[in-house]
């Protein structure tokens, strides 16, 4: 199995490290994994995005054009990636800063309010970590603490404080589509 996801966003929403703890996550699972960062030279407030494969055998090309999954934390990245997911692909989206209606029926769509919930955890800056978790709710790639182990390990100095946050950040996202029964349908 091999799975390619896109975390989009702003430049300082997280978008690229989600994605390299997720990618730290499913190597420690034993997981081939590709990770490719790209930003705009705005950088905070720009755009970024990353690319990661996750795969069971070793991958043949790290590019991808149609994704199965992709998170979009803000409204240029649904935009922009929406019209490329594969049909019956993933489309994660935060709902605090994308309020207008998905105009695919051919994918799955979903709305979290990640903003909310990053503030209920204690930050902000928890968003990208809420929607990693609602994304491995929703796929079930790797198990969430796999992930916990990859904020462990590789969680900056600097942010060493929101740790436990992150934690309660990743699971809060996780569960947040557990209980939403139109979210985990296929």
């Amino acid at each position: 199995m091999e799975t390619s996801i896109i975390i989009s966003g702003f430049g300082g929403q997280g978008a690229l490290f989600a994605g390299q703890i997720l990618a730290y996550a499913a190597l420690a699972t034993g997981k081939e994994v590709t990770w490719i960062p790209s930003y705009g030279p705005e950088m905070r407030g720009g755009t970024a995005h990353c690319t990661v494969i996750v795969a069971d055998e070793p991958i043949g090309s790290p590019l991808v054009r149609n994704p199965h999954c992709v998170i979009a934390m803000n409204l240029p990245s649904v935009d922009k990636y929406e019209p490329l997911v594969k049909p019956a692909g993933l489309l994660l989206v935060d709902s605090t800063l994308v309020t207008r209606a998905f105009t695919r029926e051919d994918i799955r769509a979903v709305a979290m309010p990640a903003h909310d919930i990053a503030l209920r955890c204690g930050s902000q800056q928890l968003v990208n970590v809420a929607m990693v978790g609602a994304l491995l709710a929703l796929e079930e790639l790797i198990p969430l603490e796999a992930v916990e182990g990859a904020l462990h390990d590789h969680l900056p100095e600097r942010h060493r404080h929101l740790l436990d946050a992150n934690i309660e950040a990743l699971r809060a996202g996780a569960a947040y589509v557990v209980s939403q029964p139109r979210a985990r349908e296929r």
